[in-house]
């Protein structure tokens, strides 16, 4: 082995150690279409990574096959370590590896503080041999009741607890969306069109407040956005994706730039 190819290896092996999510070589189809081609992605940990490309070019159905939503024909999905191909979205989930939806996914008639607890984990009162023996899981609910109130506060919603989510705007169900996922210990967050109809002002103090999680409790985020004039001045790192395969990667200044990815834009 040549001394180029030796570094070239070890490079690889370094960027792969930093990242706390990579995707190596997966497809997924919906009859004769190929949604996502041979998709190979590192996340670098504690980062804030964007996939952008025009619509129809795949980033969905990757994030939905990254989560579970959806099984790879091939290739494979390593979490932290630990290969996810193919798990339950539940099993994802309880791993630390949550996702956020373009329509929060919330219950709109249950208070924000009742939205938090219901995505705790592991609740001893869910199960039926403890659920009528109120001691054996007070102390637990209190603890999470606890928990809930730092994160709302950390996340600048604290006084919002006893609304219904129903209620809340926009931004505030995005935080509401990023509290429940810190509920369960979240180590990472997929979040599809975070920014999707909110105001320039609201859409910066999300990305605010992800760059904070990034900075002050080591949260990776892996988005998808359009509103590139917003969000590119909060990632790290970035990829394109067109007709179902990564077209450019570097950092967001890199990507834009990039030939393919401004012909991809432009419809070629």
């Amino acid at each position: 082995m040549s001394v180029s190819s030796l570094e070239e290896k070890k490079s690889r092996l370094r960027r792969s150690l930093d990242a706390i999510l990579e995707t190596r070589g997966v497809r997924k189809s919906f009859g004769a279409l190929v949604a996502v081609n041979d998709v190979s992605i590192q996340v670098p940990r504690q980062k804030i990574t964007i996939i952008i490309g025009p619509n129809g070019s795949g980033k969905t159905t990757l994030i939905n096959v990254i989560s579970g939503v959806y099984k790879p024909e091939k290739g494979q999905i390593i979490f932290d370590g630990q290969d996810i191909t193919g798990l339950p979205p539940h099993e994802i989930y309880r791993l630390g590896l949550v996702r956020t939806f373009q329509i929060p996914a919330l219950w709109h008639r249950l208070t924000v503080l009742e939205n938090m607890l219901a995505a705790a984990k592991d609740h001893p009162g869910e199960k039926w041999r403890y659920a009528p023996l109120k001691g054996k899981w007070r102390d637990y609910e209190e603890s999470l009741v606890e928990k809930a109130f730092k994160i709302l506060d950390f996340l600048g919603i604290l006084k919002l607890w006893n609304r219904r989510s129903g209620e809340l705007s926009g931004g505030q169900l995005r935080l509401l969306e990023v509290g429940r996922a810190l509920m369960v210990d979240a180590r990472m967050i997929l979040m599809d069109e975070p920014l999707a109809s909110l105001n320039p002002v609201i859409a910066r103090e999300i990305c605010e407040h992800l760059t904070r999680l990034r900075d002050e409790l080591g949260i990776t985020f892996l988005l998808i956005e359009h509103r590139l004039d917003i969000a590119l001045d909060y990632v790290d790192h970035a990829y394109a994706m067109h007709r179902g395969r990564i077209i450019a990667s570097g950092t967001p200044e890199e990507v834009v730039s990039n030939p393919a990815v401004i012909e991809s834009y432009l419809g070629g």
